[in-house]
């Protein structure tokens, strides 16, 4: 473990959580949208078949969210640029900025979940330990994918610009709406290189399957190495921007 990561991590945390509107928006945010979602099914079996795939697409969209902002907040701060210009290596403020957004990521995750469970009364065959670890993959692959695309814009609108580039055309291509196997086969292969793809599938595997997470180690491996490579890709875009 890098030695000024939990230095840093601390930090955001801090500082976020002093902010009540934030905290506000991060818990009313989450529960306003799947309100809505949960309402506007009257078939509970429909509901209950979809559900996986909307806690795998809202973890994954408010995670992309609150970390892609925060951090384009901090560098608009000037943050990390005093950070950048210290000896704290990039692997450390990456690792850093990945845990502290990482504790409001898991918060909306959590409230999600729950709130979807036992507002809605979903039911779910698989262990909930086991579905909320695969959860926690998910998020952590959203906050670096966040972390790394905020490093291309120059305002917080412009990180809001990226959701339609990569967060909407997961949830058309990624078995959320319809099975992938109904999508024209160029569409399938687009599929299979986005990991909300594997999110929706594992998810759904776990909670209406019974699955365990050996049973989905693919889907739960291709999550983890996403996560790794947008470990790095975080880390060599900061290097590329310090200049």
């Amino acid at each position: 473990m890098p030695k000024y990561a939990l230095p840093i991590a601390g930090r955001i945390i801090l500082q976020i959580g002093r902010d009540r509107r934030t905290l506000a928006l991060i818990i009313a945010a989450p529960v306003v949208v799947m309100t809505l979602i949960g309402l506007s099914f009257p078939d509970k079996s429909q509901l209950n078949y979809i559900a996986p795939a909307l806690l795998a697409a809202i973890a994954f969209f408010f995670s992309f969210l609150i970390t892609g902002v925060s951090f384009m907040r901090e560098r608009s701060q000037g943050s990390l640029e005093r950070l950048m210009a210290s000896p704290v290596s990039r692997l450390d403020i990456v690792l850093g900025y990945l845990f502290g957004l990482f504790v409001f990521a898991l918060l909306q995750t959590l409230i999600i979940f729950f709130f979807t469970i036992y507002a809605f009364g979903v039911t779910y065959r698989g262990d909930l330990w086991q579905i909320l670890i695969f959860q926690l993959v998910i998020i952590v692959g959203s906050v670096n994918l966040g972390i790394f695309t905020s490093t291309f814009a120059r305002n917080e609108f412009q990180v809001i610009q990226f959701i339609p580039v990569i967060i909407l055309p997961q949830v058309f291509l990624g078995g959320i709406l319809w099975p992938v196997e109904q999508m024209p086969r160029y569409l399938q292969y687009l599929s299979d290189v986005l990991p909300l793809t594997y999110a929706v599938k594992g998810l759904r595997d776990i909670m209406l399957n019974g699955k365990g997470l050996v049973d989905v180690g693919m889907d739960f491996s291709v999550l983890v190495g996403f996560t790794i490579l947008t470990t790095i890709l975080a880390s060599l875009s900061l290097r590329r921007n310090a200049g």
